[in-house]
């Protein structure tokens, strides 16, 4: 299964609320070797996501 940007960048998204099934992860890290575009775009998501985990914490 050949993903697109939008279909990985969905699944990038849906990772951080669920555990991704096998075929999803295999597709997406297929994607994410030759995408440099949504390499950008999971390194961006995992900077928001320790960003908000950081202020949780601080807030706590």
């Amino acid at each position: 299964m050949i993903l697109s940007c939008k279909e990985s960048t969905r699944l990038l998204s849906q990772a951080a609320d669920r555990e991704l099934e096998f075929g999803e992860r295999v597709a997406l890290r297929l994607h994410l070797a030759i995408c440099k575009g949504c390499r950008n775009a999971d390194a961006q998501f995992r900077f928001l996501r320790a960003a908000v985990q950081q202020l949780s914490l601080d807030d706590g």
